[in-house]
């Protein structure tokens, strides 16, 4: 039978949030803006509104506030459980297995080092502690265990805000700071699955700790197989009508909290399931961004402040005195110390520098949620008393402090290796790649020549292990006008689906919104004298969520499938959509080792010029055209050359000048007898339909080579 909360209870229970939230948000405010993790202040405003400062200052209104009442403690402690789990669901969002198993020789031995230096160090202290730190259950193993485990774990959400504020996220040491931390995280989660089992039990049996592992590696194994085919269907089901943040909110949701009772029925703690609901869930290639976007700040800024703020309500300092406050300082020392000498020591036995290591020592140091969840555990078990509960509070806050403090002095003036340079710079180009950031591919199709061309670059353009789905909608294609694409496509992973809709266009959205990173549609005839764009393709271009590729096939030649595309002309301009053009060219050339022409068209009335060298010969000799113009021109063309480099590619330059831009990108064409034009395009709206412009709009209805039109989602510049 629930009992209500009287009139008096809930005025408390509401000051109580209200105070605690607005508190935990300012000092955490308060924190980000001297360059400390927020965490700090959200547990510092419990500590304010505790025992420790408000119960010593006004003792009547803190008794008023935190009134010594069961129903009263246990509604605040459900809000602060539901903290902690959307916590574990969000960090679970955060975690990339991937990362922690490609990350090589030195991750792992500071994963390894990081983990087992302070765990041994932990449960030395835990054994050699006095009475005062037990709790109910009066177990000295037992609470052994749970300190071993708060000292031994860093916190992945710290880390990463540490190293997100310094911009030290990319660096190869920041890399293995955050692979070292998601590592610690899953095994401190499994730690206390563990522990919370043996607590529970009353003692520590080799049978059941068996029992356990084995019930938690078959949840885990079910988890990512059969349990991932399950999430996928719920999350696909919820973004069916296209962006549905709501539905997919209810979805993660439902998954984590049906996750939390399985491993709560196995006698592990309900939080692991949750964290492992997080993993699952980020894994789904339906998961939409807006629903991580949305849980992550609601938890970032209501639940997860209420989780510290109420952890922090918790701790009495007071109770650290005499005895209890000289083990509190060793405890703080040896989680300090034992996780720097841990990981340092992890990273020059991986052939780290010796700046590297002291870097991964300080980083990792940051303590956070983990270690008030095993706290907030132990309590609830009777493993630990208020007094280690308030230990185990101050190790965190002492910790990121140490570990913002130390990465800043650790990497004070150094650069990092050329090398690592280098790569930070390729990887940085690489987060802007069309190719190689679309990990699925949607082709719509009714079997027309266009689209088996559409087909045949998405063949050469896209790494082999990029699956795609052929979607016919409605009755118009046949199994026969399909099979010449499943020619094209037939070493490739792909799928075909027939969407029933009389509505093409929204057929086509709505499949779009499904998780692909790229959409190719073969230019329909649109029946109508002066119309390039037919009504469907209006509306599936006005509303697209994700890049697209436009192919119309050439025009001379009466074939169904293209010849191999010898020599394409590519022109340059300084927008993103043109990049991305340049980008499939060079990936294209890779596969074929089609000939590429890059060609930069200058706004002047002269007369074409040759290649770059002709380009700067009139920089150089002050022609007619702006100083300024030459040198746009010629930094476009350098970049895109080197842009080609990184493929292996070199490309020959056509830079010409005349106007309007089209024509001469159309006479560029013939003379370089090119049988494959790439170009990129904004998207822009004039008279109710899309514009690409006059320049792209021209090469499109003239030119008698293939023509493919890349478009990026959102591209403020304008091409041609």
């Amino acid at each position: 039978m629930l009992t209500s909360l009287d009139e008096h209870e809930l005025l408390v229970f509401w000051t109580q949030l209200f105070a605690l939230l607005a508190l935990a948000r300012g000092l955490g405010y308060l924190c980000r803006a001297v360059g400390l993790p927020t965490v700090i202040g959200e547990l510092g405003a419990g500590v304010l509104l505790g025992p420790s400062v408000f119960g010593r200052l006004w003792e009547s209104g803190f008794e008023w506030f935190l009134p010594d009442s069961g129903i009263q403690s246990g509604a605040l402690q459900g809000v602060a459980w539901l903290g902690a789990a959307m916590l574990l669901v969000v960090t679970g969002f955060e975690t990339d297995l991937g990362l922690i198993s490609r990350l090589g020789r030195a991750a792992a031995w500071v994963t390894g080092s990081s983990l087992i230096v302070p765990l041994l160090a932990g449960l030395a202290v835990g054994v050699a502690l006095p009475s005062v730190f037990r709790g109910e259950l009066d177990d000295q193993t037992t609470l052994a265990l749970f300190i071993a485990a708060a000292l031994s774990v860093s916190s992945l959400a710290v880390v990463g805000k540490i190293l997100s504020e310094l911009g030290l996220m990319r660096r190869d040491f920041g890399q293995i700071t955050v692979a070292a931390g998601m590592a610690n995280d899953v095994v401190g989660w499994v730690l206390l699955g563990i522990f919370a089992g043996i607590a529970a039990s009353g003692q520590i049996s080799v049978a059941d700790v068996a029992m356990t592992l084995l019930g938690l590696g078959l949840f885990v194994l079910f988890a990512f197989t059969v349990g991932q085919r399950i999430v996928d269907h719920l999350l696909r089901r919820a973004r069916r009508g296209g962006v549905n943040v709501g539905g997919g909110i209810t979805a993660t949701m439902i998954v984590a909290l049906g996750f939390g009772v399985v491993t709560q029925w196995l006698g592990v703690e309900a939080l692991l399931g949750m964290f492992i609901a997080g993993i699952v869930v980020n894994r789904s290639r339906f998961q939409q961004g807006q629903v991580t976007e949305h849980l992550e700040s609601i938890t970032a800024s209501v639940v997860a402040p209420l989780f510290f703020a109420t952890a922090g309500l918790r701790a009495d300092f007071g109770l650290l005195r005499g005895e209890a406050l000289m083990w509190a300082v060793v405890i703080v020392l040896v989680a300090v110390v034992a996780k720097f000498a841990g990981a340092y020591a992890g990273a020059r036995i991986g052939g780290l520098t010796n700046r590297e290591g002291m870097a991964l020592g300080s980083g990792l140091n940051a303590r956070g949620a983990l270690e008030i969840v095993i706290a907030t555990v132990g309590v609830s078990l009777g493993v630990l008393s208020d007094t280690a509960f308030a230990v185990i509070v101050l190790v965190p806050l002492v910790t990121s402090l140490v570990a913002s403090v130390g990465l800043r002095l650790s990497v004070r003036g150094w650069e990092g290796t050329a090398t690592e340079r280098e790569r930070l710079e390729r990887e940085e180009a690489l987060a802007r790649n069309v190719v190689v950031n679309s990990k699925r591919m949607l082709l719509p199709t009714v079997g027309s020549p266009n689209s088996i061309v559409a087909a045949q670059v998405m063949q050469y353009a896209w790494p082999d292990e990029a699956p795609a789905t052929v979607a016919t909608v409605g009755d118009v294609a046949t199994s026969e006008d399909l099979e010449p694409i499943r020619n094209v496509l037939f070493d490739r992973q792909f799928d075909e689906k027939r969407i029933k809709s009389d509505d093409l266009a929204g057929a086509i959205l709505a499949e779009a919104r499904l998780g692909y990173g790229v959409c190719a549609l073969g230019l329909a005839d649109t029946g109508q004298e002066g119309r390039l764009l037919s009504p469907v393709l209006d509306e599936v271009l006005s509303h697209a969520p994700i890049p697209m590729v436009i192919v119309r096939r050439a025009r001379n030649q009466g074939t169904r499938l293209p010849a191999a595309f010898s020599r394409a002309l590519v022109p340059v301009t300084g927008g993103r959509s043109s990049r991305a053009a340049q980008e499939i060219a060079c990936s294209i050339s890779q596969s074929l080792g089609t000939e590429l022409v890059f060609t930069h068209v200058v706004d002047r009335p002269d007369s074409r010029m040759g290649g770059l060298g002709d380009l700067l010969s009139m920089r150089r000799a002050g022609a007619t055209s702006s100083a300024a113009d030459l040198d746009t021109a010629e930094r476009i063309v350098q970049d895109a050359i080197q842009r080609a480099a990184e493929y292996g590619v070199s490309p020959r330059t056509d830079v010409r000048s005349g106007s309007p831009a089209g024509s001469v990108m159309v006479s560029a064409a013939g003379d370089n007898g090119v049988d494959l034009v790439i170009l990129g395009a904004s998207r822009r709206h004039v008279e109710g339909r899309p514009f690409l412009g006059h320049a792209v709009e021209h090469v499109l209805d003239t030119v008698d080579a293939t023509v493919v039109v890349v478009l990026l989602a959102a591209d403020p510049q304008p091409t041609g």
